[in-house]
């Protein structure tokens, strides 16, 4: 009955299975080839766990003498036969009326993969474009009433000739006639499957054999255990049947404990995972906290002998600290006028390192330090002095002790042309011409005559005739960093000095 029962919630779980799967209804035929069908004839019943889902159309034989039945599938959630579907003519009534039972696919495991799906007939043979059911898969069982007609005399007789005829008929095929009476019975059909998978499992049944041998080899030492341990579950059974009001109460209340108790889990399991990693951290952390709470005493006694200390520290140190608070108040006066200064000195600060104020006032310092001083093959010369005396101020009348004038037009040492020139000297004549654009030959032809040393020296800070300056050579050679200028041919040494005079030389 139980296996019955199995089967028959199998059956029904397939169905709502296919029901979900199925296609949409339409012409669905299914041809299904069976070795007998006797009394099964157009127009009856097809079922699928005792539901009938269409009906039979037509009964042809096939050239191997097999019936081919069409089964015409009509509820829309069934029309998904796959490869491993069964199918078996059954009596519907006393009266021999017949109907078909059928089984779309076999039952499986929840998310195991379905078969393939029926192949369809090819086009150009007989039932083409319907669903092939090969005879592997069906079974026409031989009735009851047929099996006790055999003892009419008419029949018993009939039987006997057939008998004899069968077994000639039958002679070599005994292959054939094992599958016949395997598919006519189901029961041998279902027997022979499970004889396969037990074949299958056979190693595993061997080893539950001996595994089972060996759990059961210590019962016999623990046997009194295990009688006091049954003598015990009655007592506890008979407890528990004088509480069954307080039990029944707890089953009741079961269904709502579980209730509740799914969500609660849900949320524990959440916090586990929230906090596992911090149990891991504090895992590895665990090692130096043991440290810690071991080194925790000598701690405490340092600790005491710091805070002794420090309060007789603030014993002594009380007073004096109570003696800064008028200079505190002082200080926060002092703070409070000097902060527009703050704020103010921040801001040039500020203003300084974002525009480069520093860089550019050490090049200034720097440049300023260059342009008033020269570098020659002597060394270092000033190109520019500080004199401070009475004849620095510029005065209309002259002054007692001060003679010195711009440019001085006495002595022996400057040339006629110099003295028609008036006070200004030959060199800055030709100076201040090349400055203007002239160039040198043609300031010496505008500014003729020579020059003589001490004008040479007074104009150009070197040698009379100019040599020190063309034949200087920085110390350290060419490559120092000194430029030197060398006058063309055609243009004079005046011209050379001043623009070396001009570079630093």
């Amino acid at each position: 009955m139980v296996v019955g029962a199995l089967s028959t919630v199998a059956l029904v779980v397939a169905a709502l299975l296919l029901a979900g799967c199925g296609s949409s209804g339409g012409d669905y035929t299914v041809r299904a080839i069976f070795d007998d069908a006797a009394n099964i004839i157009p127009g009856e019943t097809v079922k699928i766990g005792g539901v009938k889902v269409g009906t039979v159309g037509s009964v042809t034989p096939t050239p191997q003498q097999k019936a081919a039945v069409e089964l015409n599938i009509t509820a829309a959630g069934f029309q998904d036969f796959r490869a491993d579907a069964s199918c078996t003519i059954e009596p519907e009534a006393l009266i021999g009326e017949k109907f078909v039972n059928c089984l779309p696919t076999q039952p499986r495991a929840e998310g195991a993969p379905l078969p393939p799906p029926l192949h369809q007939v090819p086009s150009g043979q007989e039932g083409e474009g319907q669903y092939l059911l090969p005879v592997t898969n069906t079974s026409s069982p031989v009735d009851v009433d047929l099996l006790g007609d055999i003892n009419r005399l008419p029949v018993r007789q009939r039987f006997t000739i057939i008998l004899n005829e069968l077994g000639a008929g039958l002679a070599g095929r005994g292959s054939d006639l094992n599958a016949v009476i395997r598919r006519a019975n189901p029961a041998l059909r279902e027997l022979d499957k499970v004889v396969g998978i037990l074949a299958g499992q056979n190693k595993l049944l061997a080893k539950l054999a001996v595994d089972s041998n060996q759990a059961l080899a210590p019962i016999p030492a623990v046997k009194e255990k295990i009688s006091n341990f049954i003598v015990g579950q009655d007592t506890v059974s008979r407890a528990t049947a004088n509480q069954r009001g307080a039990l029944k109460q707890n089953l009741a209340d079961f269904p709502a404990f579980l209730a509740q108790l799914g969500p609660a889990m849900e949320r524990y399991g959440r916090l586990a995972e929230q906090t596992t990693p911090a149990f891991t951290d504090l895992k590895a952390a665990a090692p130096g906290i043991n440290q810690t709470f071991t080194q925790l005493p000598a701690f405490q006694k340092s600790s005491t002998t710091f805070f002794t200390s420090l309060g007789k520290t603030a014993k002594l140190s009380g007073p004096a600290l109570a003696a800064l608070q008028p200079f505190l108040a002082r200080v926060k006066t002092l703070g409070n006028v000097a902060k527009p200064f703050s704020v103010s000195l921040a801001e040039l600060f500020t203003s300084l390192r974002n525009t480069g104020g520093l860089e550019r006032l050490m090049d200034f310092i720097f440049l300023g330090a260059g342009s008033t001083n020269g570098y020659d093959a002597l060394g270092h010369f000033l190109r520019a002095e500080l004199v401070a005396n009475a004849c620095l101020t510029y005065a209309l009348t002259p002054v007692s002790g001060c003679s010195a004038k711009l440019f001085s037009t006495s002595g022996s040492s400057l040339s006629a042309s110099a003295s028609k020139a008036g006070t200004t000297g030959l060199v800055m004549q030709r100076t201040l011409a090349v400055l203007k654009g002239a160039t040198p030959a043609q300031a010496i032809a505008k500014y003729p005559g020579s020059i003589s040393s001490a004008e040479a020296l007074a104009g150009t800070g070197v040698g009379a005739t100019g040599e020190g300056a063309a034949g200087a050579q920085p110390v350290g050679g060419s490559s120092s960093g000194t430029t030197y200028y060398t006058p063309s041919p055609e243009s004079s040494g005046t011209s050379g000095m001043l623009l070396n005079y001009l570079l630093g030389n």
